[in-house]
């Protein structure tokens, strides 16, 4: 039996000096001193000794099986050393390589000029309100005092989502204005940013969906001089002291009475051509249409609960991605949304 467990302490030592990873390791220790192990099945042989033999070979038994422990314990380090090397090697970094670039993005032109307007409103003691895109017709059109038959509720113009023409994609940001009068006394002021949707054909300065900047102002003696020196104010800050604008009468049916102003073409100066063609920004017009703008009509106030012969107010509405191209310079509305990067680039 000395004999036996001198051999297995040999053997043991051999087959673990060659293993080299944790598996192998693994496997040697439940041959070597598992339940079925080759020294367990030695140490079961131990009964058909004699007294006198138990003793010595159970001290040798022990000194086999701490031998093996030991050089497990000794592969199991130099194993794992061996791996952490591997590793940090594979996973080296080389400080004098040149690292690599990375393009910080920015915000897309339209936030741009959408955000230079939200300061400017702000500045002037307006309130930022949002609300639903998907919108019902009695506040996109009924309470704006857009009556049945009315051109801009036809299903040519409108994004209708029932046969009754009860819910539809907003078409204008309108309806914050019918809400904000809805839950709160004059004095009102708002700006309403969003986008709406009409079924426009896409060229250079209109799209099916667009975003849309209203404004309303409701409470003692607003005029329309009130009106104009906001719409100014905001036009030099956006566009320049130079800035040549001008206002035209116009008819809306929620606002009495109403105008709509424009902007010189930045593109033509006002000529209406470039280089003896016709301008393709302004259609030859030498202006481009910024926004419709008017008094509150009292039937608009009356629909909110707010007495027209106490109060009144102002109102307007400007298209955001024209603003933004009159502000950078932009030729043609779609590449606004095209997404291009070289064009996005530049702002």
């Amino acid at each position: 039996m000395k004999q036996q467990l001198e051999n297995i302490r040999l053997q043991a030592l051999a087959d673990l000096d060659a293993a080299d990873t944790p598996a192998a390791l693994e496997e040697l220790r439940v041959k070597l001193l598992g339940k079925k192990g080759d020294l367990t099945a030695i140490l079961k042989q131990m009964g058909k000794l004699s007294p006198e033999e138990r003793p010595v070979m159970g001290q040798i038994a022990n000194a086999v099986r701490a031998d093996i422990e030991a050089k497990l314990e000794e592969r199991k380090t130099a194993i794992h050393a061996a791996a952490l090397e591997a590793k940090l090697a594979s996973e080296a970094l080389d400080v004098t390589i040149a690292g690599e670039s990375y393009t910080i993005g920015h915000q897309h032109p339209m936030n741009q000029v959408l955000q230079e307007i939200k300061d400017i409103f702000v500045g002037m003691g307006y309130k930022i309100v949002d609300g639903p895109e998907i919108e019902l017709a009695s506040y996109n059109f009924t309470r704006l005092n857009i009556e049945e038959g009315h051109p801009s509720r036809d299903r040519s113009d409108t994004f209708y989502f029932n046969d009754d023409d009860s819910v539809l994609l907003r078409t204008q940001t309108s309806p914050m204005q019918i809400r904000a009068m809805e839950i709160s006394d004059p004095p009102i002021c708002i700006l309403a940013p969003g986008r709406v949707f009409r079924k426009d054909e896409a060229d250079a300065t209109h799209s099916p969906m667009f975003h849309q900047i209203e404004g309303l102002v409701v409470g003692d003696n607003i005029t329309m001089g009130d009106l104009k020196g906001a719409l100014v104010n905001l036009m030099k800050r956006i566009y320049g002291q130079d800035a040549i604008m001008r206002f035209r009468p116009h008819h809306f049916p929620f606002t009495e009475p109403s105008c709509e102003m424009d902007m010189q073409c930045h593109k033509c100066h006002g000529t209406g051509e470039v280089d003896g063609q016709v301008c393709s920004t302004c259609h030859g017009e030498g202006w481009i249409e910024l926004l419709g703008a008017g008094m509150v009509h009292p039937v608009v106030l009356k629909n909110c609960g707010i007495d027209p012969e106490k109060y009144s107010g102002f109102a307007f509405g400007m298209g955001l991605e024209r603003m933004a191209m009159g502000r950078l310079r932009i030729n043609d509305l779609r590449l606004i949304f095209d997404n291009d990067v070289r064009f996005l680039n530049q702002f």
